[in-house]
């Protein structure tokens, strides 16, 4: 793949020599995998740290929980999770920070206090002043398909082309980021996997990968399979926290079909997937 630019806040991430680990960090009581196990800023940080020197190159901090069914925290409570993490970490750590809001005003703070991306499950449809905040800040934005709300998203019909639904709304998400002045080189895109799919379109989007990757040639492509649910009743309905295996071959096979960064609870082991996946893809 040819080396290219990721342009945030501070510094342009290069992407397409090598698959790019961005580690999750939840701040939240309630998160579907990991929910209140990094509630307190000191856990957190010190796990974001363990994270960083397991080899992750972006770590992802999110204050308000998106599972199914969650519904939105208030912006004050957000911004009491998450601000004072990203002020320490961008003291002590020096890979870039993204955080996982929907929100404009937890947006603006968070590039106030020192992240470098802004990570929008809502592609802009739930706030789309995000977009006035990354240009201010010349951030890097995410934009990742999903259906609904949170807590609808599940309860949705079935869309019969959820490749062709997928491309169609982020080229939607990319214009409207566009109008607003959102540079075209700061802009990353993510299918969305577990946003108001179901688990046999979520197994559609990873093997169709590398298609959304031609439409979107000029975006980095970010996937985060890590502990979803397709997972789960792929393997006799483990819980959340018995998928890791069918997450590293999620994981390796986002990698052979062309994704530049991929979202991740379990840094090390990914970290070493990502490795092995890539070696083997140089030869196909």
């Amino acid at each position: 793949m040819p080396i290219r630019q990721w342009k945030l806040a501070r510094r342009s991430l290069p992407y397409g020599e090598r698959t790019l680990v961005m580690g999750v960090l939840n701040i939240t009581p309630d998160s579907f995998s990991d929910g209140g196990k990094f509630y307190s800023a000191e856990s957190a940080v010190e796990h974001a740290l363990q994270m960083i020197a397991e080899g992750a190159d972006i770590i992802d901090i999110g204050g308000e929980s998106t599972r199914p069914g969650s519904a939105f925290v208030p912006e004050a409570e957000e911004l009491q999770r998450v601000i004072p993490v990203i002020k320490r970490l961008t003291t002590e750590a020096s890979i870039p920070i993204s955080v996982d809001t929907t929100k404009s005003a937890v947006a603006r703070a968070a590039l106030e206090a020192g992240a470098e991306i802004i990570n929008d499950i809502s592609a802009l449809r739930f706030d789309p002043a995000i977009a006035d905040e990354v240009v201010k800040a010349t951030a890097g934005l995410v934009l990742m398909h999903s259906r609904g709300t949170p807590k609808t998203m599940q309860q949705l019909p079935p869309i019969e082309d959820i490749l062709g639904e997928v491309i169609g709304s982020l080229r939607e998400s990319i214009a409207l980021a566009h109008q607003r002045g959102v540079a075209r080189e700061s802009i990353a895109i993510d299918p969305g996997i577990g946003f108001g799919k179901t688990a046999e379109q979520n197994i559609e989007l990873i093997a169709r990968l590398d298609q959304l990757r031609m439409e979107f040639a000029d975006f980095p492509i970010l996937i985060g399979v890590s502990r979803k649910s397709f997972i789960g009743k792929l393997l006799d309905n483990a819980p959340a926290d018995q998928r890791l295996h069918g997450t590293i071959a999620s994981i390796a096979a986002s990698v052979s079909k062309g994704a530049h960064i991929v979202r991740v609870h379990d840094v090390k082991p990914a970290v070493e997937a990502v490795r092995v996946a890539e070696a083997i893809r140089r030869f196909s």
